[in-house]
């Protein structure tokens, strides 16, 4: 089976873009690692550099610029500078809007017995033992109410 080869051919457009990206400073030094790897990786002026010497001169991996070499062939330009964002979060929320709406709901109903006013660990209490949510915090709590102007605890 044989290897895949990639190439790297750059417009002159993306080649000003990257040098833009490597003189100003502003950008993360991943990005401007991959701007000089795929600048120097350039086979449009005919001459070509293996992967290995590519690495060496920027100490870097020789993985890491075939990476960003596969990367560039296969998903552009700003894929192969820019980090790749994330579809959702790495944990999701806990606290939903109907999480929400139970809590404040829950806020403005009459208190226990023997209490005036719901306290914010009363609330985790009770919004734990409704299983509205498995755990949750006073601090998580307060947070709603805050946020949603419900205070009146």
């Amino acid at each position: 089976m044989p290897k895949v080869k990639y190439q790297v051919v750059l417009t002159e457009s993306e080649k000003k873009k990257l040098k833009k990206i490597i003189s100003k400073g502003k950008s993360s030094a991943k990005e401007i690692m991959h701007a000089h790897v795929l600048l120097a990786l350039d086979e449009s002026s005919g001459k070509k550099r293996s992967e290995h010497d590519v690495a060496g001169q920027f100490h870097i991996h020789f993985q890491t610029v075939h990476t960003v070499k596969k990367t560039f062939a296969s998903q552009g330009l700003d894929a192969a500078i820019g980090r790749k964002r994330r579809t959702s979060p790495p944990v999701p929320a806990k606290v939903t809007g109907d999480v929400e709406a139970r809590i404040i709901a829950l806020s403005c109903s009459e208190p226990p017995q023997g209490r005036t006013k719901w306290t914010l660990r009363l609330l985790a209490d009770k919004v734990v033992e409704l299983e509205i949510v498995d755990s949750i915090s006073h601090v998580a709590v307060g947070r709603v109410l805050k946020k949603t102007n419900s205070n009146r605890i």
